[in-house]
């Protein structure tokens, strides 16, 4: 199979003691030969993931990005606002947990798996990329070099 339609193989899962189940479709379970998980969440308004970490033998790094929505992630000692089309990292042993702050429903695609290197810089897209970030980096940079004060 190729396709997987929206909600085909959903189901409801209480994720690490969240506050209500959410709405779970875990994208080719059997099919993808990639070392990552890529699911689909759907959490009520309200709804909660629950504190968590991934570490010691089943260490995970985490990546989210809001589809739709807004959300509100505990990652370590920061609280990062999020909202359609930006993106968060919990990284392999920080506690972290996702809450739906907005008025309708969150749409998560998440996509978790192993920590590890992988080299992408034969690819263009990577390349451009990192440009992408440099540039960015030193337009947050004052005059000399170093970030402006506020």
């Amino acid at each position: 199979m190729s396709v997987e339609r929206r909600g085909e193989f959903a189901f409801d899962y209480l994720l690490h003691e969240g506050t209500a189940p959410t709405k779970v479709q875990f994208h080719f379970l059997e099919e993808l030969n990639l070392p990552v998980a890529i699911q689909t969440w759907e959490l009520p308004v309200g709804g909660s993931e629950g504190m968590h970490r991934h570490d010691g033998e089943q260490a995970l790094e985490e990546f989210s990005l809001v589809v739709e929505g807004s959300a509100r992630m505990h990652l370590g000692d920061e609280i990062l606002e999020l909202e359609a089309g930006d993106t968060a990292l919990a990284p392999a042993g920080v506690d972290h947990d996702l809450i739906n702050a907005g008025e309708g429903p969150l749409r998560i695609l998440t996509v978790w798996g192993t920590p590890g290197a992988a080299d992408f810089s034969s690819f263009g897209s990577a390349r451009a990329s990192k440009e992408a970030r440099a540039l960015a980096a030193d337009r947050t940079k004052g005059p000399s070099g170093t970030p402006p004060s506020r």
